[in-house]
């Protein structure tokens, strides 16, 4: 009776620790593999607008003028 208690209470342990275990998804990879991977091409490289730039383009936007319109326009004033 005893050795049947004392497994049971090793399995309930057993157990307990197993589902308490990391994840996968918290498993340690080596830093070399964080860092070796090349950064996705952005399709349009971005913009790089100032603040003002980007309030120029939203207005744009809101009055329906096209993007590459807006875009020229703001990139005149800038000059």
């Amino acid at each position: 009776m005893k050795a049947v208690s004392v497994l049971a209470l090793l399995g309930l342990v057993v157990a307990t620790a197993h589902a308490f275990a990391p994840s996968p998804a918290f498993a340690r990879v080596p830093r070399s593999q964080l860092y070796s991977t090349e950064p996705e091409d952005e399709e349009e490289g971005g913009l790089d607008l100032n603040l003002e730039e980007m309030f120029d383009m939203f207005d744009a936007a809101d009055g329906g003028e096209e993007f590459d319109k807006a875009m020229e326009k703001v990139k005149k004033a800038e000059n």
